[in-house]
C-alpha cells in the first residue's frame, strides 16, 4: 500500500494535524518535516515502533534516536537540564542545535536504560503545530537509509520509505537542508560531536 502524503500548500492544517495525530495515536511511523532534514518519527511511547525504524534504516541499534518536542517542560520529564545551559536553550530554541542531556529515571526507562539522550526543539512550524496538539515527545532520526543522504524533500523521502511507513508530510524543501548540530552537555568540557547546520562559531562562548 502506497503510504499516504499530505501537502501542507494544499490541504488544510487541520486536517494534516488530526490525520498525522491519528497515526501517531494508532502506533504508527510517519516522516515529518523539520527546519534541518526530513526525520522518520513515531511516538516517544511507541517502543515498537522505535524498533522497526531502525530496521528501516538499517540502523546500528547502538545510535540513538533524538527527541523532539515543542516545550522544554515536556522535555523536562526526560533528561535533566543543568542551570547552567539556560543561556545556550533560551539563545538557540527553536532551531538546529540538538543537546545530548543526562536521562530522568522516565527517560531510563523508555530509552532501555540509556543515561543520555539528545533533544531538540526544532523550528519548523508544521511540525511544532502537530507536537503541541499532540502532547507527547516524538523519536526521530534523519529519513534516509543509512549511509545515503538524509531526505530533504518530501520526494527525497518517499524514495526511501514509501510503502514502508503510514504517511508522509510534504511541507517543501527544508530551510537549512542540513542536519542539526550536536553538543554532548552530559559534563563539562561540553563537546560538539556533529557539526550541523548551525554554525559552532556561535557556540563557542557556551561551550
Amino acid at each position: 500500500m502506497e503510504s499516504k502524503i499530505f501537502n501542507t500548500k494544499k490541504e488544510k492544517k487541520e486536517t494534516i494535524i488530526k490525520e498525522t495525530i491519528s497515526i501517531l495515536e494508532s502506533g504508527g511511523i510517519l516522516v515529518l518535516p523539520t527546519d534541518t532534514v526530513y526525520g522518520i518519527m513515531t511516538s516517544v511511547f511507541n517502543r515498537s515502533g522505535q524498533k522497526h525504524i531502525y530496521k528501516l534504516k538499517n540502523r546500528n541499534d547502538r545510535k540513538p534516536l533524538i527527541m523532539l518536542s515543542d516545550k522544554i517542560t515536556t522535555l523536562e520529564q526526560f533528561v535533566i537540564f543543568p542551570k547552567k545551559i539556560s543561556k545556550i536553550v533560551k539563545d538557540f530554541w527553536p532551531g538546529q542545535l540538538t543537546l545530548i542531556l543526562p536521562t530522568t529515571e522516565l527517560g531510563k526507562l523508555l530509552t532501555g536504560g540509556r543515561d543520555n539522550l539528545g533533544v531538540r526543539i526544532p523550528n519548523c512550524k508544521i511540525l511544532l503545530d502537530i507536537m503541541s496538539e499532540y502532547k507527547v515527545p516524538l523519536m526521530s532520526t534523519s529519513a534516509n537509509v543509512s549511509g545515503k543522504k538524509s531526505a530533504v524533500s518530501a520526494d527525497i523521502a518517499a524514495e526511501y520509505f514509501n510503502k514502508k511507513i503510514d504517511a508522509i508530510i510534504d511541507d517543501g524543501i527544508c530551510k537549512f537542508s542540513f542536519e542539526s548540530t550536536v553538543i554532548d552537555m552530559v559534563k563539562f568540557p561540553y563537546v560538539v560531536i556533529r557539526k550541523g547546520c548551525l554554525d559552532c562559531n556561535k557556540l563557542l562562548e557556551y561551550i
